[in-house]
């Protein structure tokens, strides 16, 4: 059996985090449109992510973030994006690189993926046709349309606490999404 040179699995896992990156900029961009709406977990011990010490210490390896009602200043550079959210009742900013995500969901869709986490050896040697981190520039973003919400709607969704949760629970696409995982492109 022929070993893989090009690595294929790399590639399609770059070309998922470029969707993520995608959304993520036209949402920096536009704010959110219709009734799209983002699950994204990410491994919290990863190089480069920033989040608050409590929030680490309830989930110290994986935690997701939805991205709907309560999010402000949303920032997408080539790497990472950063987004302000409320934990507890407190406003916090978080620093997730796109090399730390592990699942994308959209749930309006429905629509979602998950994927490995990028080695700290892999991130050293990135793909064939991909720039290293330093060479890549952050992508230019206008100020970020605040997120929209009834009054009614913005009071439910305050009630419920739904800044972070276990990435187990909040990945589950319905029965009827379509998930793509990268052990699909694995020889067995």
């Amino acid at each position: 059996m022929a070993t893989d040179l090009i690595r294929y699995d790399l590639l399609v896992q770059d070309a998922l985090r470029s969707v993520v990156r995608k959304v993520l900029s036209d949402t920096a961009r536009v704010g959110l449109i219709g009734e799209h709406h983002f699950n994204i977990a990410f491994k919290t011990q990863a190089a480069g992510v920033v989040v608050p010490a409590a929030v680490k210490s309830r989930f110290p390896d994986e935690m997701s973030i939805i991205l709907q009602h309560e999010f402000w200043d949303l920032v997408v550079t080539q790497d990472a994006f950063e987004v302000n959210l409320n934990f507890s009742r407190k406003p916090e900013r978080l620093t997730v690189p796109f090399d730390a995500i592990t699942g994308f969901t959209d749930p309006s869709v429905p629509f979602g993926f998950k994927l490995e986490p990028r080695q700290a050896e892999e991130a050293g040697h990135p793909a064939p046709g991909r720039a290293p981190s330093s060479a890549r520039r952050p992508e230019s973003t206008p100020p970020p349309a605040p997120a929209k919400s009834s009054p009614a709607k913005a009071a439910a969704e305050r009630s419920e606490t739904k800044a972070a949760a276990p990435a187990e629970k909040s990945l589950e696409p319905p029965a009827a999404a379509k998930v793509v995982s990268i052990d699909a492109f694995r020889k067995k």
